[in-house]
């Protein structure tokens, strides 16, 4: 019973997941993402684009970090991409976070949850690359589906998206292919400012 207390209490506390909203829209404009709408839409994209990933990968692993990796968030709070207050500090708070929220757990799930939310943040495997290709081109979807709507409100410019987006060239050549397309096409329409 005490395992099952653990992952029950779990399960509750990462429902406060759906209050941490994000910066950017939904596709259709009409209001800001949470993370778990977020977390759930990219591992949808995962499944559905793994064909493209550069390397063979295990799409399991993939939508497991993928459901996980923004849950540290309901303790450290989200980051926007382009804020100037993305830090080494702000790091281990997520760090501290991700410790506290998947210590809940029993430790062989801790571990487990752990293990791929630090795989996930350091982009190393070719699972986490792929993971991250999605966490990055969705965002850059919702910009150019809504006209740059994120972009325009915070004064966004074409280096600043180059320069947080492109690792995603390093878990699908065609998916960064298909991210430059709709980043110039912005620039073209004025969805985003030019540097």
């Amino acid at each position: 019973m005490d395992r099952l207390k653990k992952q029950l209490d779990f399960i509750i506390e990462i429902d406060k997941v759906k209050n941490i909203m994000r910066k950017t829209r939904l596709f259709d404009g009409s209001r800001r993402e949470n993370d778990s709408e977020h977390s759930w839409h990219i591992a949808l994209m995962a499944f559905i684009l793994s064909e493209f990933s550069n390397e063979k990968i295990d799409i399991s692993k993939v939508i497991k970090m993928l459901l996980i990796h923004d849950i540290p968030e309901i303790y450290a709070g989200d980051t926007f991409l382009y804020s100037p207050d993305r830090s080494a500090k702000s790091e281990e708070k997520e760090k501290e976070a991700a410790c506290k929220i998947f210590g809940m757990l029993p430790e062989d799930q801790k571990n487990e949850l752990l293990g791929l939310w630090v795989e996930f943040e350091k982009k190393e495997t070719k699972e986490a690359k792929f993971a991250a290709v999605l966490d990055r081109l969705e965002p850059l979807m919702q910009n150019y589906l809504t006209k740059g709507m994120t972009w325009k409100e915070f004064n966004i410019k074409f280096d600043q998206v180059i320069n947080a987006n492109k690792h995603i060239e390093k878990g699908s050549l065609k998916l960064w292919e298909y991210a430059k397309s709709i980043i110039n096409e912005s620039v073209e329409k004025g969805y985003l400012g030019k540097s």
